[in-house]
């Protein structure tokens, strides 16, 4: 699923000048104007990252930022003004991640998005060690799965593609996606490559590995791991 970003800046241009950048880079992207209207979508609706304006109509982007970051981890890159170095330090200080001085180019935009959303995928991996999908746990700091107590012999690959599954049990997962992140990249190679590693792990965690009932493929999409 392509990642979910918010802005929130009230001048038109602007606004619409980075929310078609984004999409053209594949986001997902919704725009507010106002303060307070962002503080609602952030806090009923899940976002990924937040682009935030700190001059803002109702709540300051300052304030937004403050009050977001006492509830929530999510990015936050602000826009701010050329000369607005006061700005930049107190947005900093109240939670901001990272910050791009109008006037800005696009790319640079991009690129900062790009940065924060891989600092928090890898923040994310590096502070969960222990995952558990029904009977299946793993433990990644010691490289170990068992099912039901009993231990499973698992690779480094199949530990690492279990443990993207197991990490939202129910989502499906495309081949593309999974081979991406077996690789850290942009995988390029033969997709089937995947099905090859499905195969080799439900031969250690089915009952049944003609019968999959953990390790389920979706007919055109890819794989997800379910409770049993």
């Amino acid at each position: 699923m392509p990642e979910r970003i918010l802005i929130v800046e009230d001048e038109p241009a602007i606004a619409e000048a980075v929310e078609y950048a984004l999409r053209a880079e594949g986001f997902e992207v919704e725009a507010v104007d106002d303060g307070n209207d962002a503080l609602e979508q952030a806090r009923t609706r899940p976002y990924d990252l937040l682009v935030l304006d700190l001059m803002l109509p109702g709540l300051s982007g300052i304030e937004v930022c403050r009050r977001l970051r006492e509830e929530s981890p999510v990015p936050i890159l602000m826009l701010t003004a050329k000369d607005g170095e006061v700005d930049r330090v107190l947005g900093l200080e109240v939670g901001a991640d990272d910050y791009v001085a109008k006037p800005f180019s696009m790319p640079e935009l991009v690129a900062r998005v790009r940065a924060l959303l891989r600092r928090r995928k890898l923040d994310s991996r590096e502070s969960i060690t222990r995952l558990r999908v029904g009977e299946l746990e793993l433990d990644l700091a010691k490289h170990e799965a068992r099912l039901a107590d009993e231990q499973v012999p698992l690779t480094a690959f199949e530990l690492k593609l279990l443990a993207l599954l197991a990490g939202q049990p129910g989502r499906v997962f495309s081949r593309r996606e999974i081979m991406g992140h077996l690789w850290d990249s942009s995988y390029v190679g033969d997709e089937r490559a995947c099905d090859l590693h499905v195969s080799n792990i439900r031969r250690k965690i089915e009952r049944d590995p003609v019968r999959p009932e953990r390790l389920v493929t979706v007919r055109g999409i890819g794989y997800k791991l379910q409770p049993v």
